[in-house]
């Protein structure tokens, strides 16, 4: 069993247990807010007028939740397979892959500009969620509180893994992002697939061999290593083209909300 199981799933529960009573409020309080100053109407946007996007700020809010909880999750090692024949993979594994969805998405849809905005949003998401936890970590517990080693073993920061992290994805979405929009400038707008599948090879090569080696390098054997690296890499790029046939309808869905032809880019 990993050294730290009890501690993480104390820790989560404690935490799911205590924010599940105020998310409720804070997710109404933000739907009245939304309700009174964006009030739903039917009339069209007069000619010629620019218009904000009308799912950019859908998307960006799940790429950033998606890559928060993926941080979370990351803490946790875990393996597939037996004790002589094993595939070794974090947390992240399980949805980090989705960002790089959601990223094809922003890029296809919206264009580099757009979506580097969002990937740099996530960034400084990460970066004060870190911030955050690393605060938290050195203030003295109340006198009842029971999970402060919980608390430290899960959520507690170690900069080398946050430098990781950091790096690894800021260079390898913007890789992904860019590579896409440069294949779509090269060869056109026909083959939607290869540029899904091509700025995913690239963008994961780079996030994959940064995180690991800046946060592994040295800490595992040599094995272990390739086995956590190579595993990680081709496992995201294999589910991207597993989930080829589910990009291309939430691709077309979101043109079709932003009112684009087949092939549009957003560049109002």
């Amino acid at each position: 069993m990993w050294a730290n199981q009890p501690a993480y799933e104390a820790a989560l529960l404690r935490i799911i247990t205590q924010e599940a009573g105020t998310m409720g409020v804070v997710i109404n309080r933000y739907l009245l807010s939304f309700a009174r100053f964006h009030p739903m109407s039917d009339s069209p946007v007069p000619s010629g007028s620019a218009r904000p996007a009308r799912a950019l700020d859908i998307v960006s809010v799940a790429f950033v939740a998606l890559l928060l909880i993926s941080n979370i999750a990351a803490t946790k090692a875990f393996m597939l397979g037996t004790s002589t024949y094993y595939l070794i993979f974090d947390g992240g594994a399980i949805l980090f892959p989705l960002t790089y969805i959601i990223g094809d998405v922003l890029s296809e849809v919206y264009g580099f500009a757009r979506a580097k905005r969002v990937i740099i949003m996530g960034f400084v998401a990460s970066l004060l969620a870190s911030l955050t936890f690393f605060v938290v970590q050195y203030l003295p517990p109340a006198p009842d509180y029971e999970n402060q080693e919980a608390f430290a073993a899960v959520l507690g920061v170690v900069w080398r893994a946050v430098l990781a992290s950091l790096v690894g994805y800021l260079a390898g979405q913007l890789l992904n992002s860019y590579v896409l929009v440069w294949i779509r400038r090269r060869w056109g707008s026909k083959h939607l697939w290869a540029r899904l599948i091509g700025s995913t090879i690239v963008g994961e090569a780079a996030d994959t061999i940064l995180f690991c080696t800046i946060l592994f390098y040295g800490e595992m054997t040599l094995g272990n290593f390739i086995n956590y690296t190579v595993t990680g890499y081709i496992y995201k790029v294999l589910l991207e083209v597993i989930l080829l046939p589910l990009t291309y309808p939430v691709i077309a869905a979101i043109r079709r909300t932003e009112g684009l032809k087949k092939d549009e880019v957003f560049d109002r």
